[in-house]
């Protein structure tokens, strides 16, 4: 007698979803542009951060925390405040050791990949060192410096009423537009003439840089003038030279010569190349899982080897010829099965995605799984 699931199987037509299932196509048949697998080097978020003091909490602030009085002190100091200080001429911490509305914070400050100018004004994020909660607080006028300890150079200023968010930590807060840079901070995406495309992390490989090294090496079949062909050394527009114009450093970097009439327009290049489309292969070797969310996304080219896989009340052999069979003493299989035909069969008698995530990694870990298993 056959198992239930060889017979629903075999009925089995339309692909069936377990929570939210994907699968993958082979190929990209009308390729990606560009600037949707890469980015140009220099186009990074950058970090500013610096120690500032939080005031007007409700006894919420620091306690008995010297730095946090010294800070205060020397605070109330510069804005000429009324500061006793002791025979050595330092400052007396005995009038502000009481202060439990004042709390030390580090403050961060995010400059987007475009860069920013003088008086752009930024989101800040601050979290408190020892405070109980920044309900209610305000920030003191706070310097901003760059991520890199050895670069003193002040950036930009930060202050404003704090806002804790309801659903977060009461000891981390925000404040909308509560940076204003003093410093330019440019973007910069070329050097020497050069840039460096870096592939997004989801594309990087030696296969992919391969390829965009490849079609900027060919664009001859695109509107470019005999002008740009001389001056980056490729075979544009019927020009030879032995130099090349793009080229991969490695899985993820590839460098690219500004051509020369280009040079004093670069912008206008760069939006030419970054709709450049590319021909890739697609990731059907790949399973993707986001537990949190039920998702699991099946590439279809994803094998397994013929198994037997109990789970609760099923037993389920995967055997040859990219089906599932009923269980057999056949050792000569013509080939492995998909695992995307496990996932429709399970799908068939309502196995939940649980269940099916816990099945795929059992597969991996055995070594039973053809194909990288990402976790997100």
């Amino acid at each position: 007698m056959k198992h239930p699931l060889t017979q629903i199987f075999g009925h089995m037509v339309a692909v069936v979803v377990i929570g939210v299932l994907v699968f993958n196509q082979t190929v990209f048949a009308e390729g990606l542009k560009l600037g949707d697998l890469c980015r140009v080097k220099g186009q990074e978020s950058n970090t500013l951060q610096g120690l500032g003091l939080v005031v007007g909490l409700r006894g919420t602030g620091d306690s008995d925390a010297l730095p946090t009085s010294r800070a205060l002190a020397r605070m109330m100091q510069l804005m000429g405040g009324p500061m006793a200080t002791d025979r050595m001429g330092n400052l007396d911490l005995s009038d502000v050791a009481d202060a439990k509305n004042v709390a030390m914070v580090f403050v961060n400050a995010r400059i987007p990949p475009a860069g920013a100018q003088s008086g752009d004004m930024l989101d800040v994020t601050v979290n408190a060192i020892s405070a109980k909660s920044l309900d209610g607080g305000t920030l003191m006028l706070t310097p901003l410096l760059g991520p890199r300890s050895d670069n003193p150079t002040v950036y930009a200023m930060a202050q404003g009423r704090l806002a804790v968010s309801r659903d977060g930590p009461a000891t981390t807060a925000s404040i909308q537009g509560g940076a204003k840079m003093e410093a330019s901070v440019p973007a910069v995406f070329q050097k020497d003439g050069k840039l460096t495309l870096v592939l997004e992390r989801d594309f990087a490989s030696f296969d992919t840089a391969q390829r965009v090294e490849d079609e900027i090496n060919n664009l001859s079949s695109l509107t470019l003038s005999d002008s740009l062909a001389r001056s980056s050394g490729n075979s544009i527009g019927g020009v030879k030279s032995s130099r090349t114009w793009a080229k991969a450093i490695d899985q993820l970097h590839i460098e690219v010569g500004i051509p020369e009439v280009y040079r004093d327009n670069p912008i206008k290049f760069i939006s030419f190349l970054l709709g450049t489309t590319i021909q890739i292969n697609s990731h059907s070797n790949r399973v993707v899982i986001n537990e949190k969310d039920g998702v699991v996304v099946i590439g279809r080219d994803v094998e397994i080897a013929p198994v037997l896989v109990t789970h609760r009340n099923l037993r389920i052999d995967a055997g040859g010829g990219g089906g599932f069979t009923q269980v057999s003493d056949k050792s000569d299989v013509p080939s492995n099965a998909k695992l995307k035909s496990l996932a429709d069969a399970l799908n068939a008698l309502d196995v939940p995605t649980d269940d099916l995530i816990a099945i795929i990694k059992t597969l991996k870990r055995k070594g039973d799984l053809y194909g990288e298993v990402v976790f997100q």
